[in-house]
């Protein structure tokens, strides 16, 4: 591999952090985060090819470019798969990056090896930059009919969500929190909220943390952050109820409380090009727990 070569698969890692900072701050001032999205086809970012969710980092990546460029879908497909489609990428539109990840034994030898931290272990994988276009900047597409839950049935499903958790939540006061020590989350009233999406985001959030307790995924930043790891911790949560809100097909809003950590957030990722990696690979595998965890319950 060249050296051009090797500092372009490198430099993914930069890039996309410098976009989702961009993001953040573009959006810190009304607290709207980039993974606050509305109104699109579907909440989580879908390839129009494999009609597969994009995943961790890649769901960040694309949820921020579509915000700051105002698309109101949330399909991508490289410009090969847009032509098997039958549509053509527009002459001048410009692609975003996503990563691919690939382990070593699957891959040429001469691929660069970064590290996952998507498991408790440390395990060697390659990181791959792939480029896609999203189907507003393609002609000749024609959108599939994607029927959207009633409003009722929505909220049925937040509801079986949680309650199959099996987590000890206790409605009472006014605060929301996980409490490590005795292992429950607290959540003020349902009738405390002017919406029923933004319980579930706020409770998705401290479920999220309830994750990373020992006997769970066992979740410790302080190794990895340092003394950013409260910070870290708070990113994770945030993108953890990001992700199930968007599961759920839940809108998320922007959260006045989000103001003492925004500018640690930024912190964190101008000083670690990897960090952002880090938070959304813990938020996504918190999810996948969560969901599974879910599904065995459903099953049983």
């Amino acid at each position: 591999m060249s050296n051009k070569q090797q500092t372009e698969r490198i430099d993914i890692y930069t890039q996309i952090t410098n976009q989702i900072i961009e993001a953040i701050e573009r959006g810190a001032d009304s607290y709207t985060m980039p993974w606050h999205v509305s109104g699109a086809d579907s909440p989580l970012p879908v390839n129009a090819a494999s009609h597969r969710a994009y995943r961790g980092i890649n769901v960040m990546v694309l949820w921020a470019i579509a915000t700051k460029l105002n698309y109101d879908t949330n399909l991508w497909a490289t410009y090969q798969q847009w032509r098997e489609l039958g549509a053509q990428v527009r002459k001048g539109e410009k692609s975003a990056s996503v990563v691919f990840w690939k382990f070593p034994e699957e891959a040429d030898a001469d691929e660069t090896t970064i590290e996952d931290e998507t498991q408790n272990r440390r395990r060697s994988v390659i990181a791959r930059a792939y480029h896609v276009f999203n189907a507003a900047q393609v002609d000749g597409y024609e959108f599939p009919s994607i029927p959207r839950l009633p409003e009722c049935q929505r909220i049925e499903r937040a509801e079986a969500f949680f309650n199959g958790l099996g987590a000890d939540v206790r409605e009472a006061g006014s605060r929301a929190f996980y409490n490590k020590q005795d292992d429950y989350v607290q959540m003020p009233p349902f009738s405390a909220f002017k919406k029923a999406e933004l319980r579930y985001s706020v409770l998705g959030h401290e479920i999220t943390h309830w994750t990373g307790a020992e006997h769970r995924l066992n979740r410790d930043l302080a190794p990895r952050f340092q003394k950013e790891a409260y910070a870290a911790e708070e990113l994770v949560a945030e993108l953890g109820s990001a992700f199930i809100s968007a599961e759920l097909d839940l809108e998320m809003e922007p959260r006045r409380d989000h103001a003492p950590y925004i500018e640690s957030w930024l912190r964190a990722l101008r000083n670690d090009k990897r960090a952002i990696f880090t938070a959304a690979a813990k938020a996504q595998q918190a999810t996948d727990w969560l969901f599974g965890r879910m599904r065995e319950a459903v099953a049983a």
